[in-house]
């Protein structure tokens, strides 16, 4: 897992904040994306290979941390980082810091096979467990998966370009696409960037959204001219791909417990040309208020986002079966309430970026058998091992008449 040693010089301060960032992640339990951006704005003389060597080194930690102290043999924060720089390949430096280090020893030890599944990808021992008997040939390949890179995937917005549209303007920016397939309006970015600046991106002809996520909205089976609840919008990223299949003909109510995020959702509508889109707190107000009003209901629901351990390795340090339960209380809550604000013959889709069967199968059967109201049209998974998509779980249900 290790690559050959190359003569890179490690600078003690680039170091050194690494260090000091790792506890912030593992003991303060900090977003890893944020204690980098901190690093980041506190350091604003680093170049570009300065910022990317001090990401690198911290999220790969934090990526591998098991395997990191199997191969070192403690577990301090600097005998984490010698096993990160050994395992890419560059030279330990002789610091005090690093003695009684072997760099070969370290070696040998990240290449070894007979370590548990759960040490070698680095995830809790109970996570390394096949959920189901019948996930037993797939789960070691999607743990790995997890821990793999993470493309950068575009949806095209349609209210303002086709896919040949967008993918040409980002092509004059110096920006080249490649077309995904299963993923009818989504663009992969064959070289990673910064999109912030980007005039595409800008005036709204395309969002970041994994095509994963992207396979969601469609689900939902929208047709112009409908009321649409997306009961758990967060900042609107569903919400938007919502708008774009109504083609701003319809009616969008997006609901969420955060303002700060339904601030963001009304702000990204604006810049999409989204029309129709009201916002409002998911509280019990609401949702009688908007009794029997929607002919689509998309509850992407809070949950673990085991899904997304590529994108996100932080959460793997709050993954605890009392973590993944907390959230199985607030998706069947979601699943038994909300449906109300659905019409009969309405369809509701629940979603989760969540590997685990307890938070999508299992919450969805436990809905089935508890009430006849619903029914289930559809369940569809999507597995980062076959498709280098995020982990997904939907199922399509149909309000009964």
């Amino acid at each position: 897992m290790s690559q050959p040693t190359v003569p890179v010089r490690v600078y003690r301060n680039l170091v050194e904040a690494v260090v000091t960032a790792l506890p912030e992640i593992f003991e303060n339990q900090r977003v890893a994306e944020r204690v980098v951006d901190y690093q980041f704005r506190r350091n604003p003389k680093w170049g570009a290979r300065d910022r990317a060597f001090v990401a690198d080194a911290i999220y790969e930690i934090v990526r591998w941390q098991r395997l990191l102290i199997a191969a070192a043999g403690r577990d301090d924060n600097w005998a984490l980082l010698a096993a990160h720089l050994v395992r890419r390949g560059i030279g330990l430096p002789a610091w005090e810091e690093f003695a009684n280090l072997d760099a070969a020893e370290i070696n040998r030890r990240l290449a070894d096979d007979a370590l548990p599944l759960a040490i070698r990808q680095s995830v809790p021992d109970w996570l390394a467990v096949p959920p189901l008997p019948e996930w037993a040939d797939r789960w070691a390949a999607e743990l790995t998966a997890q821990n793999g890179p993470a493309p950068v995937t575009l949806r095209v917005n349609t209210l303002k370009a086709t896919l040949d549209e967008a993918a040409t303007r980002l092509l004059v920016e110096g920006i080249d696409t490649d077309l995904v397939p299963g993923a009818p309006s989504a663009l992969r970015l064959v070289q990673r960037r910064a999109l912030g600046r980007s005039a595409a991106f800008q005036s709204g002809l395309v969002e970041v959204q994994d095509a994963g996520s992207q396979l969601i909205a469609p689900a939902l089976r929208v047709e112009p001219g409908m009321h649409v609840i997306d009961g758990c919008a967060g900042a609107g990223g569903k919400t938007l791909h919502l708008a774009g299949r109504l083609r701003n003909y319809g009616k969008i109510w997006a609901l969420d417990i955060g303002q700060e995020r339904l601030t963001e959702l009304r702000r990204r509508a604006a810049r999409a040309g989204a029309i129709g889109i009201r916002t409002g707190l998911a509280d019990v107000a609401t949702r009688q208020q908007l009794h029997g009003w929607a002919d689509r209901l998309l509850l992407d629901v809070p949950c673990s986002g085991t899904g997304t351990l590529r994108r996100q390795p932080d959460i793997k340090n709050r993954l605890t079966p009392q973590y993944i339960a907390q959230f199985g209380e607030v998706q069947r809550m979601i699943l038994r309430e909300y449906p109300a604000m659905v019409k009969p013959g309405g369809l509701i889709v629940y979603a989760t970026c969540s590997l685990l069967p307890q938070e999508g199968e299992a919450v969805v059967r436990e809905r089935l058998e508890t009430s006849a109201d619903l029914e289930l049209l559809e369940e569809h998974r999507t597995w980062t091992a076959e498709s280098d998509f995020d982990g997904f779980y939907y199922a399509v249900l149909r309000k009964r008449i």
